[in-house]
């Protein structure tokens, strides 16, 4: 069961279907670094903790060191898979042993989301979008949402 129909479009999340999320100490210092060193360029940034960097048709996102990332299991980093029913999904990773670590749950930024531990322990979030939302009606600022051109 794979996800090849189109994802709905949010101005909250990149139109990527994969996009790993990188901690750091230093948000801000990170992202800066990261587009004048790799060529990323900013396109949301949610206060202090977290910015989505885009690359071409690719999208990463810096987050705060210790936050909800990993969930409490260390590591720096998670990746997040965008599909078309995070419920869905849910099941059928628990049906397939993955340790669900926090259940589906609908966010004001247009994305409803699950995370899950896979067996080598390594932290997914996936993400379905229910609505296009505006980044500044949750406290976001919106940077770029041009079409991608490396």
């Amino acid at each position: 069961m794979s996800e090849r129909r189109e994802l709905p479009r949010n101005r909250s999340i990149p139109d990527s279907t994969v996009i790993p999320v990188l901690e750091y100490a230093d948000v801000r210092a990170a992202a800066k670094w990261l587009c004048e060193a790799f060529g990323f360029r900013e396109r949301l940034r949610i206060g202090d903790h977290r910015v989505q960097l885009m690359f071409g048709s690719g999208a990463v996102v810096v987050a705060e060191a210790g936050g909800a990332v990993t969930h409490g299991l260390g590591g720096g980093h998670s990746v997040m898979v965008r599909v078309m029913s995070a419920d869905r999904h849910c099941e059928r990773a628990r049906r397939a042993g993955a340790e669900i670590t926090r259940e589906p749950e609908s966010h004001p930024f247009g994305e409803r989301q699950y995370s899950a531990v896979d067996p080598g322990g390594h932290a997914w979030t996936f993400t379905e979008t229910i609505a296009d939302s505006d980044p500044a009606s949750w406290g976001g600022e919106l940077l770029s949402d041009e079409s991608p051109t490396s």
